[in-house]
């Protein structure tokens, strides 16, 4: 029988490449790659919601969506996986929530964390790693202000930002931080030399 696979997680604010890291990680280690908002059919729909198609969502309701999709997620396609012994590499995760939501919208960060345990049923990330980039980094790798999120406006970005930062000061057993801002070949070879560091080889 096949041992548990490793969750892995890449985190960080708008523009700074962990959608890209987690594609050439999931590829390097042959995980399965999925993300949040999405990676299940309900979760895809979803997404364009979360993202602004229907226009602003109330922060709870916004909340509320993203733990809906996150249990379907975790029950339909991370849980199974980890069971079958394979890596999962996920762009987001909890993490996010309570960034955008708890830091960001201003919810209260117990009431987020409550959330998040409830739809992952305790679930967490082997390993969580953040792409750190200045909200300047981000600004200009974005053409556009983009989806709803993308253009909420520079005071949230920034308690996203330490949202992110506070959250891998206080778990640093599950987190690195990896300058985002680096060339991509440069910043792939940090986020494969982390894992192989805090998990070792693929499973």
């Amino acid at each position: 029988m096949p041992g548990r696979g490793r969750l892995i997680v890449l985190e960080g604010g708008e523009g700074s490449g962990k959608s890209t890291q987690a594609a050439i990680l999931a590829d390097r280690i042959g995980a399965l790659l999925t993300r949040e908002p999405g990676g299940t059919a309900l979760g895809e729909r979803l997404r364009p919601l979360l993202l602004g198609e229907a226009g602003p969502l109330d922060p709870l309701a916004e909340l509320l969506l993203f733990s809906a999709a996150r249990a379907e997620h975790c029950a339909e396609r991370i849980r199974p996986a980890l069971a079958r012994g394979e890596d999962v590499v996920c762009d987001r995760f909890s993490g996010s929530t309570i960034a955008y939501q708890g830091y960001g919208r201003g919810i209260a960060l117990a009431d987020v964390r409550r959330a998040s345990q409830l739809a992952t049923a305790g679930l967490t990330a082997d390993l969580t790693i953040l792409l750190d980039v200045t909200l300047e980094v981000s600004a200009a790798r974005r053409a556009h202000p983009g989806d709803a999120i993308e253009a909420a406006g520079r005071d949230f970005h920034v308690r996203v930002l330490e949202g992110f930062r506070e959250l891998a000061r206080s778990e640093p057993a599950t987190w690195v931080v990896i300058d985002g801002a680096a060339p991509r070949e440069v910043v792939a070879e940090e986020v494969y030399a982390a894992v192989l560091m805090r998990l070792g080889s693929p499973s």
